[in-house]
């Protein structure tokens, strides 16, 4: 069986007419003074300024904004009362690459994103690679001891573009467009630092 690393380049958020995207840029080499962070929202690219704490508000959707955690490669996206997004755009590293064996070549250092997500509102039908996880219902069938755990379901999952909502499981779209709480939130806290009332998953 062959198996075939993957990470997250670029996510599409999509609520109500609106589409926000978050990439790493790709890169062959890896330059810790340089920011590898694309963002855009309803196709136009989102310009954040290279400082720590620099912030972009929407003129169309007053609740979204943008603002940085560190002067480059870090930012959390907040839909205030909906969710939060915490995006770092990192590299794979020549140990990372020996230890795994992702092979890693001179042309590219395989830049990602390692995120953080912190819901408030989801449905209890919530679907996807991702959102599954946030069911009630979910039973998690890693196993645990395995180095690097494997998901399958590219049938379930396989979209036609990054924005497109054609997957078997795709839940956009549906409904009132009211989310439902799927039941009383606890108070939680995570090592992204995203404490609070709501649901919060590291990837």
């Amino acid at each position: 069986m062959n198996r075939d690393f993957t990470w997250i380049q670029s996510i599409a958020v999509l609520f109500g007419e609106h589409r926000l995207y978050v990439g790493a840029r790709k890169t062959s080499t890896w330059d810790d003074e340089r920011d590898y962070l694309e963002i855009s929202f309803d196709g136009e690219q989102v310009h954040l300024p290279e400082a720590d704490g620099a912030e972009w508000k929407s003129l169309y959707v007053p609740a979204l904004k943008i603002s940085r955690t560190k002067a480059i490669n870090t930012m959390m996206v907040e839909l205030k009362g909906r969710f939060k997004i915490i995006a770092n755009v990192v590299p794979i590293t020549k140990e990372d690459s020996r230890i795994h064996n992702y092979g890693l070549t001179a042309d590219n250092c395989l830049s990602h994103l390692d995120l953080a997500f912190k819901f408030d509102v989801l449905t209890s039908d919530v679907h996807g690679v991702v959102g599954q996880t946030y069911r009630p219902d979910y039973v998690n069938k890693f196993d645990v001891r395995t180095k690097m755990p494997v998901l399958g379901g590219a049938n379930n999952f396989s979209t036609s573009g990054l924005f497109a909502t054609d997957c078997a499981v795709a839940r956009f779209g549906r409904g009132d467009g009211e989310a439902e709480l799927i039941s009383d939130l606890a108070d939680v806290k995570c090592a992204s630092g995203m404490d609070g009332p709501g649901v919060i998953c590291k990837k």
